[in-house]
């Protein structure tokens, strides 16, 4: 008995470890040139996500990832396949499918850091950027191709000399959004010419029914690694709501941009046409405003990106195309300035602030149509939301002043469209530039005047 309370003394502290148990990527069989590459990067600790994938993935099995915005997916991908790379280096090795083009230039940008020590090479194959330089990337077999699956496709038909054959891995992430955007020809065409024999990795932030029938389809034996079933917000966003009337939702925005000064913001709005008149709006009244959605071409997107990465701008406009997986490091408030049409997208907007553990605001408009919107909203992520805090009378006196500055908008969109119309080349040729840069001199001397 002595013997059997003694064994039961010594079991008794097990569990608390087994909760603290991985705390470093040592732990989870990383090996010690990536464990240095994740040190260098910041990333002292595993995310949940990386502690339930990375050991699974390197014991070959193939994963379905479940994990809400921010919780370190390219990592749970990203360093298994690097690790099984090391073990047997071969060119066109893995290949990752993304839905937007910022999401793979982004995950590129980790590959990239992660393998730098290893001399990893990886290219990104998207739509909006010349397909003779993508062709000639291609010829040097990188090890790691990110692609969306469009433009992928036009190269496996169409580049001589370009097949996946040899491939040993491929990763679907946000699996639910390449679905959601009617890729489901293009992805069915890549797995038609991919090995069967490989491994597969699916993330996606839901688990929609047509996920469900792509895990049938693509993967082995998968292993389920669900870090939130439920749909969450991280824990350390304060959420936030004012209920205002439609016609001053502008003289709201300007007001809370004023009251918030000093953070940087990214505003969301429904339409490329909304995106760009409030950026031409708040430019007006002298913020440092830069739009980005999907009219937008592929290099003034990456350029707006990076000019807000790089806090050369503190307010980033955006339609979803933004919303899901790109990671900016300091977003510090999100404003839902047009409310999401899906409770979803909602999660999705508020998660690119309070990234890995830092706090952030997030404040979504409502007005009298949205109601049933926001209601919908709050059901979901199971809370109800407080009032922003706000003097309404400090608000109706900005009414004049953004009323100009919205005519000013308006002018700019109109003079936008027409040139559009009036050329019919591409956005980016040194004529259209240097059109631009007259009538935005023209403007300058009109405002001054």
């Amino acid at each position: 008995m002595a013997a059997g309370e003694e064994e039961a003394s010594v079991a008794e502290p097990e569990p608390e470890p087994a909760v603290e148990e991985p705390r470093t990527f040592k732990d989870l069989g990383v090996t010690d040139v990536l464990c240095e590459a994740c040190d260098q990067l910041g990333w002292k600790v595993p995310t949940k996500i990386q502690i339930e994938a990375i050991p699974v993935a390197l014991q070959g099995r193939d994963v379905i990832g479940l994990a809400e915005t921010g919780s370190g997916k390219t990592g749970a991908f990203a360093l298994p396949i690097l690790q099984a790379l090391l073990e047997t280096p071969q060119r066109l090795f893995a290949l990752v499918l993304t839905p937007t083009r910022e999401l793979a230039f982004q995950i590129s940008e980790q590959f990239e850091a992660l393998g730098s020590s290893i001399g990893v090479q990886s290219t990104v194959i998207v739509g909006g950027i010349d397909t003779m330089s993508q062709s000639l990337a291609l010829a040097k077999k990188p090890h790691v191709i990110i692609a969306t699956p469009g433009r992928l496709v036009d190269h496996l038909e169409n580049t001589k000399g370009f097949n996946l054959r040899a491939l040993k891995f491929l990763v679907m992430d946000e699996a639910d959004r390449i679905l959601n955007m009617d890729f489901e020809t293009e992805v069915d065409k890549i797995l038609k010419v991919i090995p069967r024999d490989r491994k597969t990795f699916l993330f996606s932030a839901t688990m929609t029914k047509k996920v469900q029938k792509l895990q049938r389809a693509a993967l082995k034996n998968p292993v389920k690694c669900a870090v939130s079933s439920k749909y969450q917000t991280v824990e350390k966003l304060q959420q936030y709501y004012i209920f205002i009337p439609s016609k001053f939702k502008d003289s709201y925005l300007v007001y809370i941009l004023n009251e918030l000064a000093g953070n940087s913001f990214m505003i969301f709005c429904s339409t490329c046409n909304n995106t760009q008149r409030t950026a031409l709006l708040l430019r007006n009244l002298g913020f440092t405003a830069i739009p980005l959605h999907g009219q937008m071409s592929q290099n003034k997107r990456l350029g707006s990106l990076n000019k807000f990465k790089a806090k050369a701008r503190s307010i980033l406009l955006a339609t979803d195309v933004a919303s899901r997986g790109l990671d900016i490091p300091h977003v510090d408030v999100v404003i839902n300035f047009d409310i999401p049409t899906h409770s979803k997208d909602y999660i999705h907007r508020v998660g690119r602030t309070a990234r890995a553990g830092r706090s952030g605001k997030s404040i979504t408009f409502v007005t009298q149509y949205d109601v049933e919107l926001f209601q919908r909203i709050e059901h979901l992520i199971g809370k109800k939301l407080p009032a922003f805090p706000m003097q309404e009378e400090e608000v109706m006196m900005l009414t004049e002043r953004v009323a100009e500055a919205q005519r000013f908008a308006r002018m700019e969109l109109r003079e936008q469209g027409e040139k559009k119309r009036s050329r019919n080349d591409d956005d980016d040729t040194e004529e259209a530039i240097g059109v631009r840069n007259k009538v935005a001199g023209g403007k300058k001397k009109k405002r001054k005047a």
